[in-house]
């Protein structure tokens, strides 16, 4: 058996990119995430809400995201996973905000999702890959001969986590600790690795 390690993007290699929109717009609702809020077609449907209201696009999200740098070690950590395993992104973000920072990563692959946007700019709908993309991701490279070791930050990696054969809890909240102790659960990407090298290489 083969064996492909799936990461969560926003939390576990790169800032929150909502978080940071809303420090830079200042409108401090946009802080609220899929840690926040387990519902991600409501959380998205309520973001785009926001952005019409304040008269936001695509353009300014993305000015944002061009500001922002992989977590400090984000790149090591891949460099070295991407040295012994096959690695794949499985997020719940868009291409349209995930290219820049996909640069800044070494260009690692990644399995996203699509904003629709208007020729003005404004975000008027999203489009998902597939139902639980996560889950049904992981699913999927278990039935063409792969088995996962996946990790993540929030509540939308649950499934992918406990899916695979090894699943770790990174930098993730007090609350989803408390509630799934059966989860591994490290802080640092060190701890991260020695994990992954365990799970992947024995």
């Amino acid at each position: 058996m083969m064996d492909i390690a799936c990461l969560d993007l926003e939390g576990v290699l790169v800032p929150e990119i909502w978080i940071a929109f809303s420090e830079a717009s200042g409108i401090p609702e946009l802080r609220k995430t899929t840690r926040d809020e387990p519902d991600y077609d409501k959380l998205m449907r309520w973001r785009l809400g926001i952005l019409k209201e304040h008269g936001l696009g695509l353009k300014e999200i993305q000015e944002t995201i061009a500001k922002i740098d992989p977590l400090p070690g984000a790149k090591e950590f891949l460099d070295e996973l991407r040295s012994f395993t096959q690695v794949i992104i499985i997020s719940d973000t868009f291409s349209q905000f995930a290219g820049p920072l996909m640069k800044k990563l070494g260009m690692p692959t990644i399995f996203c999702n699509e904003l629709v946007v208007a020729p003005d700019g404004s975000i008027t709908d999203f489009r998902m890959r597939i139902k639980d993309s996560k889950l049904s991701t992981v699913r999927a490279l278990q039935s063409i001969g792969f088995e996962t070791v996946a990790t993540g930050d929030s509540y939308n990696d649950l499934a992918m986590i406990k899916a695979s054969k090894d699943g770790f809890l990174f930098r993730s909240t007090e609350q989803i600790k408390k509630d799934h102790p059966e989860l591994k659960a490290y802080e640092t990407y060190d701890e991260l690795m020695g994990a992954f090298k365990k799970a992947i290489l024995g």
